[in-house]
């Protein structure tokens, strides 16, 4: 038999994972390049500070999408996460690491090493939870140069490789289990 404090724990274990699943799935949106993905993490009215960008959630996304069709690759991890749940908000940070390939000036692809913290308070509107505030803290950063070879130089013989929206394989999994 269930009782009162069985059934909030359940229910904050249940947020919890919300949360961590919305993070998860911002990951995806930005190294897939899936603009759903990314509006799916955030309140329509949510707003970001990100690096040069600071304003509304829906610009960052925009500005985010714009800059890395100039690159062909970004890899973010999520490592320690810390929530701490109030009713139907919660404080989150969540630790990162990012590799990224933006092109420099002369728009030669450069990779960059980032790691840092998302500061996110989270809302909870209905049985949903999503991003209403973000602020990313950088906590180190490191220019790794311009990479040698080619792409397929460089994998070798590790295939297949990472894409973008809407031809990396996950989406093919994901359509494969939901039908």
């Amino acid at each position: 038999m269930a009782t009162d404090t069985t059934t909030a724990a359940v229910q904050q274990l249940m947020d919890r994972e919300a949360i961590r699943e919305c993070i998860y799935r911002y990951c995806r949106g930005i190294d897939r390049q899936d603009e759903a993905a990314l509006r799916s993490a955030y309140w329509p009215d949510g707003t970001d500070r990100h690096g040069p960008y600071s304003g509304s959630a829906s610009g960052f996304i925009d500005w985010a999408l714009a800059r890395l069709k100039k690159g062909d690759r970004s890899v973010h991890h999520v490592t320690n996460l810390s929530i701490e749940l109030h009713g139907v908000q919660a404080a989150v940070e969540t630790y990162f690491l990012a590799l990224q390939r933006e092109p420099d000036a002369a728009g030669v692809l450069q990779e960059v090493f980032l790691a840092g913290r998302y500061l996110d308070r989270f809302e909870k509107r209905g049985e949903e939870w999503r991003v209403a505030q973000r602020t990313v803290m950088y906590d180190w950063m490191r220019p790794l140069g311009s990479p040698a070879g080619t792409e397929s130089e460089r994998m070798g013989l590790r295939a297949p490789n990472g894409v973008l929206f809407p031809d990396d394989p996950v989406y093919a999994l994901l359509a494969s289990v939901r039908s």
